[in-house]
Protein backbone atom coordinates (compact mmCIF):
# COMPACT_ATOMS: atom_id res chain seq x y z
CA UNK A 1 0.00 0.00 0.00
CA UNK A 2 1.43 3.53 -0.71
CA UNK A 3 1.91 6.21 1.84
CA UNK A 4 -1.29 8.28 0.14
CA UNK A 5 -3.27 4.91 0.64
CA UNK A 6 -1.81 4.60 3.84
CA UNK A 7 -2.96 8.57 5.01
CA UNK A 8 -6.07 7.81 3.58
CA UNK A 9 -6.91 5.14 5.53
CA UNK A 10 -5.71 7.04 8.86
CA UNK A 11 -7.94 10.38 8.00
CA UNK A 12 -11.43 7.63 7.70
CA UNK A 13 -10.15 5.76 10.85
CA UNK A 14 -9.64 9.43 12.67
CA UNK A 15 -12.71 10.71 11.26
CA UNK A 16 -15.22 7.98 12.53
CA UNK A 17 -13.51 8.07 15.86
CA UNK A 18 -14.04 11.17 16.39
CA UNK A 19 -17.43 11.42 15.45
CA UNK A 20 -18.03 8.40 17.18
CA UNK A 21 -16.40 10.19 20.47
CA UNK A 22 -18.74 13.27 20.14
CA UNK A 23 -22.03 11.74 19.16
CA UNK A 24 -22.17 8.94 21.47
CA UNK A 25 -23.88 6.34 20.43
CA UNK A 26 -25.31 3.04 21.64
CA UNK A 27 -23.82 0.03 21.46
CA UNK A 28 -25.41 -1.61 18.20
CA UNK A 29 -26.13 1.42 16.91
CA UNK A 30 -26.18 2.28 13.30
CA UNK A 31 -23.53 4.67 11.79
CA UNK A 32 -24.20 5.09 8.14
CA UNK A 33 -21.34 6.24 5.13
CA UNK A 34 -21.99 7.85 2.04
CA UNK A 35 -18.94 7.93 0.12
CA UNK A 36 -17.04 9.11 -3.20
CA UNK A 37 -13.87 7.35 -3.46
CA UNK A 38 -13.75 10.20 -6.80
CA UNK A 39 -14.07 12.83 -4.38
CA UNK A 40 -11.80 11.38 -2.50
CA UNK A 41 -9.24 10.72 -5.03
CA UNK A 42 -9.84 14.01 -6.21
CA UNK A 43 -12.00 14.18 -9.24
CA UNK A 44 -16.04 14.66 -9.51
CA UNK A 45 -18.94 13.12 -7.96
CA UNK A 46 -18.86 9.68 -10.10
CA UNK A 47 -16.46 10.41 -12.26
CA UNK A 48 -13.90 7.79 -11.10
CA UNK A 49 -14.79 5.28 -8.89
CA UNK A 50 -12.17 3.37 -7.18
CA UNK A 51 -12.21 0.00 -5.51
CA UNK A 52 -8.87 0.39 -3.95
CA UNK A 53 -9.41 3.59 -2.39
CA UNK A 54 -13.13 2.28 -1.38
CA UNK A 55 -11.33 -0.81 0.51
CA UNK A 56 -9.05 1.92 2.38
CA UNK A 57 -11.51 4.07 3.56
CA UNK A 58 -13.86 1.39 4.52
CA UNK A 59 -11.10 -0.26 6.18
CA UNK A 60 -10.76 2.20 8.46
CA UNK A 61 -14.05 3.48 9.43
CA UNK A 62 -15.34 -0.21 9.52
CA UNK A 63 -12.60 -0.28 12.02
CA UNK A 64 -13.66 2.17 14.37
CA UNK A 65 -17.45 0.89 13.84
CA UNK A 66 -16.00 -2.34 15.09
CA UNK A 67 -14.44 -1.43 17.85
CA UNK A 68 -17.62 0.80 19.43
CA UNK A 69 -19.60 -1.88 18.87
CA UNK A 70 -21.84 -0.25 15.73
CA UNK A 71 -23.22 -1.62 13.08
CA UNK A 72 -21.71 0.41 9.61
CA UNK A 73 -24.05 0.98 6.78
CA UNK A 74 -22.48 1.81 3.33
CA UNK A 75 -24.90 4.00 1.20
CA UNK A 76 -24.80 3.21 -2.07
CA UNK A 77 -25.42 5.30 -5.25
CA UNK A 78 -28.24 6.95 -7.66
CA UNK A 79 -28.26 3.95 -9.64
CA UNK A 80 -29.18 1.98 -6.63
CA UNK A 81 -32.04 4.52 -5.68
CA UNK A 82 -29.15 5.09 -2.33
CA UNK A 83 -29.69 1.59 -0.65
CA UNK A 84 -27.63 0.54 1.77
CA UNK A 85 -25.55 -2.30 2.50
CA UNK A 86 -25.40 -3.65 5.98
CA UNK A 87 -24.97 -6.58 8.07
CA UNK A 88 -27.73 -9.07 8.63
CA UNK A 89 -27.93 -9.24 11.97
CA UNK A 90 -28.76 -5.47 12.06
CA UNK A 91 -31.56 -5.54 9.18
CA UNK A 92 -32.94 -8.09 11.21
CA UNK A 93 -32.91 -6.29 14.47
CA UNK A 94 -33.95 -3.49 13.13
CA UNK A 95 -36.89 -5.05 11.06
CA UNK A 96 -35.76 -3.82 7.93
CA UNK A 97 -37.05 -5.51 5.05
CA UNK A 98 -34.36 -6.72 2.81
CA UNK A 99 -33.58 -6.67 -0.87
CA UNK A 100 -32.27 -8.52 -3.75
CA UNK A 101 -29.27 -6.40 -5.37
CA UNK A 102 -25.19 -7.13 -5.04
CA UNK A 103 -23.29 -3.17 -5.49
CA UNK A 104 -20.94 -2.67 -7.86
CA UNK A 105 -18.17 -0.41 -8.74
CA UNK A 106 -20.44 1.62 -11.37
CA UNK A 107 -23.83 0.52 -10.03
CA UNK A 108 -23.49 0.81 -6.20
CA UNK A 109 -20.52 2.73 -6.18
CA UNK A 110 -16.77 1.14 -4.94
CA UNK A 111 -18.01 1.62 -1.10
CA UNK A 112 -20.56 -0.46 -0.87
CA UNK A 113 -19.07 -2.92 -2.86
CA UNK A 114 -16.24 -2.50 -0.59
CA UNK A 115 -18.66 -3.30 2.55
CA UNK A 116 -20.45 -5.97 0.21
CA UNK A 117 -17.17 -7.71 0.12
CA UNK A 118 -16.10 -7.46 3.89
CA UNK A 119 -19.29 -8.18 5.69
CA UNK A 120 -20.19 -11.41 7.35
CA UNK A 121 -23.42 -11.47 5.75
CA UNK A 122 -24.15 -8.73 3.92
CA UNK A 123 -27.72 -7.75 2.99
CA UNK A 124 -29.15 -4.78 1.11
CA UNK A 125 -32.18 -2.70 2.45
CA UNK A 126 -34.22 0.31 1.13
CA UNK A 127 -34.10 2.22 3.82
CA UNK A 128 -32.67 3.00 7.47
CA UNK A 129 -33.13 5.24 10.38
CA UNK A 130 -29.24 5.35 11.78
CA UNK A 131 -28.36 7.56 14.52
CA UNK A 132 -25.29 9.02 13.43
CA UNK A 133 -23.48 9.10 9.80
CA UNK A 134 -20.33 10.81 7.96
CA UNK A 135 -20.48 12.13 4.26
CA UNK A 136 -17.17 11.74 2.31
CA UNK A 137 -17.67 13.71 -1.11
CA UNK A 138 -21.04 15.52 -1.08
CA UNK A 139 -23.14 12.05 -1.36
CA UNK A 140 -26.30 12.98 0.70
CA UNK A 141 -26.83 11.02 3.88
CA UNK A 142 -29.51 12.44 5.65
CA UNK A 143 -32.21 10.71 3.85
CA UNK A 144 -30.78 7.75 6.08
CA UNK A 145 -30.85 9.56 9.67
CA UNK A 146 -33.30 9.55 12.36
CA UNK A 147 -35.83 12.60 12.03
CA UNK A 148 -33.75 15.11 13.82
CA UNK A 149 -30.31 15.24 12.91
CA UNK A 150 -27.67 17.74 14.34
CA UNK A 151 -24.57 18.89 12.89
CA UNK A 152 -20.84 17.26 14.30
CA UNK A 153 -17.72 19.30 13.71
CA UNK A 154 -14.67 17.30 13.74
CA UNK A 155 -11.30 18.13 13.37
CA UNK A 156 -10.58 15.72 10.22
CA UNK A 157 -12.39 17.82 7.32
CA UNK A 158 -11.58 15.78 4.43
CA UNK A 159 -10.77 12.25 3.25
CA UNK A 160 -8.33 12.85 0.37
CA UNK A 161 -9.85 15.26 -1.10
CA UNK A 162 -13.67 14.27 0.07
CA UNK A 163 -14.98 16.59 2.41
CA UNK A 164 -16.59 15.08 4.89
CA UNK A 165 -19.55 16.54 6.70
CA UNK A 166 -20.88 14.65 9.78
CA UNK A 167 -24.26 14.20 11.96
CA UNK A 168 -25.51 12.86 14.90
CA UNK A 169 -29.25 12.68 15.91
CA UNK A 170 -31.49 13.11 18.74
CA UNK A 171 -34.86 12.20 20.20
CA UNK A 172 -37.21 14.67 18.92
CA UNK A 173 -38.45 17.52 21.58
CA UNK A 174 -42.58 17.49 22.75
CA UNK A 175 -44.70 18.86 24.69
CA UNK A 176 -43.95 22.73 24.10
CA UNK A 177 -42.26 25.32 26.41
CA UNK A 178 -43.62 23.71 30.12
CA UNK A 179 -42.27 20.36 29.08
CA UNK A 180 -39.13 19.08 30.55
CA UNK A 181 -36.16 17.46 28.62
CA UNK A 182 -33.03 14.84 29.19
CA UNK A 183 -30.13 16.45 27.71
CA UNK A 184 -28.11 13.55 27.30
Amino acid sequence: MTSEMTIIGDEAYRAAKELIEEAKPEENDIFVVGCSTSEVGGAGIGTFSSPDLAEVVFGGIYQATQEAGLFLAAQCCEHLNRALILEKEAALRYGYEIVSVVPQPKAGGSFATAAYKAFEHPVAVEHIKASLGMDIGDTLIGMHLKDVAVPVRIRTKQIGDGHVVCARTRPKYIGGSRAIYEEA
